[in-house]
């Protein structure tokens, strides 16, 4: 993005680009600061992107337009690449979960800071033949992005909120059985969603700070009578306004 020849024009050019990748039931939140839409073509497929009204910063709806897109068929590659060509130095995700740790309820958020991969055929890497390349996954979320969620959500008054914990992956579409749960407990899970990996692990590798703000919609299978992805919806529906106030102060604090 270019900005007149000026003082402040100057300095709006030098704000760090972030994406916000939007997740389940997030459509709505910045459907008003969206000055245009740009398709982004990459050599893994064009992803759709939103140019906010907020200079350097970017929108991706993971899901696609209308949240069509479940989660096994997402093209991640496509996303994470895009955000790469426009010059982002962070990401910030969104993404609802269930509780695996009892000691984390509905309506808390959850400032990730690990994850476990359970996923099975999703395309996890941009490296293939030509060499062998091995990404350091000793701290896979940023420690700068993860601080400016937590004091984002210390400064929107938010007290339901935990400012570590483990991300278990599995790609979905169908919901964990209750086995599956307590074995992710077992293992020191903390939370389970589907879309979390491989966009972790893609970001990595092509050098892209990245941090993930998950919302628990539900507590894990077995842990609750039933589940339904309306419930998500409903529970993300219920806190869009408090999660946008958190994401804008977030941002506000990378972009400086």
């Amino acid at each position: 993005m270019q900005f007149y020849d000026t003082k402040i024009g100057d300095y709006l050019a030098r704000r760090k680009r972030v994406m916000l990748m939007l997740g389940s039931g997030m459509e709505r939140s910045y459907a008003d600061e969206i000055e245009e839409g740009i398709s982004v073509k990459t050599k893994y497929g064009s992803a759709y992107v939103s140019r906010m009204a907020r200079p350097g910063a970017y929108l991706i709806m993971r899901h696609g337009k209308g949240q069509r897109t479940p989660p096994h068929m997402i093209n991640y590659m496509s996303n994470i690449m895009a955000a790469k060509k426009l010059g982002a130095e962070f990401i910030i995700a969104t993404s609802a979960v269930g509780a695996i740790n009892p000691r984390i309820r509905k309506g808390a958020y959850v400032v990730v800071n690990d994850f476990i991969d359970f996923t099975k055929s999703t395309h996890g890497t941009f490296f293939g033949a030509g060499g062998v390349s091995y990404t350091d996954m000793s701290h896979p979320y940023s420690e700068t992005a993860r601080s400016a969620l937590i004091k984002a959500l210390k400064a929107c008054g938010v007290k339901n909120f935990v400012g570590k914990g483990v991300y278990v992956c599995s790609e979905g579409p169908r919901y964990e059985s209750p086995a599956e749960i307590r074995m992710y407990r077992a293992l020191g899970g903390d939370v389970a969603g589907m879309t979390g990996v491989p966009e972790v692990t893609l970001a990595n590798e092509l050098g892209i700070q990245y941090a993930t703000l998950s919302h628990v919609t539900n507590m894990g299978s077995g842990m609750q009578r039933k589940l339904s992805h309306s419930e998500v919806v409903r529970e993300m529906g219920l806190s869009l306004k408090k999660t946008k106030k958190i994401l804008d102060a977030a941002l506000d604090l990378l972009q400086g």
